[in-house]
């Protein structure tokens, strides 16, 4: 990708992101608040780094989605079943939210295309599939960005990085056989979700799996990867549920090698010159400090090595 520009640093944000949640939700919703301060606190990015998305059109959000799934989000008629499989009630805030975080992914997207590396401070819904919503993911926002960037013919081969501790069920389920778009998923054996569906690569890892185990598995993939099938346009699920302080992740996994993980991803794609959009996907420790600074040491590393 000759074409990219490096040096320039674009996250996708707005306060919508925050979404008004029940006093002890198990979703930590503060940490969108969190991360863009922190950035900002620690010179990491400044106001102008940040891009403020528009609401995702009914068209955008039916390039990889059913347009019925899609038609009953938007019109608040999903029936109550779907509604406790997602876990947040259904509101017209929510599904705005939704769309925000979908534009802010497409157009991260381009931000990466032209710039190598762009982010979203939220995203990496990666639970939502076709025609479902589940887990706190209504639309599938880095699948979607996959759709636009097909059907616009901006890539052709797309890979979809998933290191969240759980695996990326709706991505899969959403591009199961496709020949364009390789979907790969390294993530807890015995996690949520219990009935899994098949991505082009499943690396179910057991959860006494030792961080030197881990990275050697991860490294060893990539590589292979990015061999056979020669990807284009890189998408990366950076969910930081890895982590030892996690309470639902079992993975026990140090921050160092959170941080590693993160330098693998990035490295591969930068040696390569393949852009890459990062969206930030789970975490779920007990103290909100160890999710946000995992989070923003993913930024710091990227920011390192492409030298924003």
């Amino acid at each position: 990708m000759s074409n990219i520009r490096f040096k320039v640093l674009k996250i996708a944000f707005r306060p919508e992101f925050v979404h008004p949640l029940k006093e002890g939700h198990r979703f930590p919703m503060l940490k969108y608040e969190l991360i863009p301060l922190q950035l900002k606190h620690e010179g990491i990015a400044d106001e102008s780094n940040f891009f403020s998305p528009e609401l995702a059109s009914f068209e955008s959000c039916c390039l990889v989605h059913d347009p019925v799934y899609v038609r009953q989000l938007f019109e608040l008629t999903l029936d109550s079943k779907m509604v406790r499989r997602i876990g947040f009630p259904l509101t017209q805030g929510l599904i705005d939210r939704e769309r925000y975080i979908l534009d802010g992914t497409i157009q991260s997207a381009n931000y990466a295309r032209a710039y190598g590396v762009s982010f979203n401070i939220a995203g990496g819904t990666h639970h939502a599939g076709y025609d479902f919503g589940e887990g706190f993911c209504l639309i599938n926002d880095q699948a979607t960005a996959a759709g636009y960037l097909l059907k616009q013919q901006y890539a052709s081969r797309i890979l979809i990085i998933d290191l969240d501790v759980h695996q990326g069920n709706g991505t899969a389920h959403i591009f199961k056989g496709h020949q364009q778009v390789f979907t790969f998923s390294m993530h807890g054996e015995k996690n949520y979700p219990f009935i899994k569906q098949r991505s082009h690569l499943d690396i179910g890892l057991s959860d006494d799996i030792s961080d030197a185990e881990y990275l050697g598995l991860l490294e060893d993939n990539l590589a292979d990867i990015f061999r056979k099938f020669e990807p284009d346009f890189v998408f990366y699920q950076a969910g930081v549920d890895i982590l030892e302080t996690d309470k639902l992740g079992k993975l026990n996994l140090s921050i160092s090698t959170c941080r590693r993980r993160d330098e693998l991803v990035f490295e591969i794609c930068h040696k390569n010159r393949i852009p890459i959009q990062v969206s930030m996907g789970g975490g779920y420790s007990p103290e909100i400090k160890d999710i946000v600074n995992a989070h923003c040491q993913t930024f710091k590393i990227a920011i390192d090595l492409y030298n924003l």
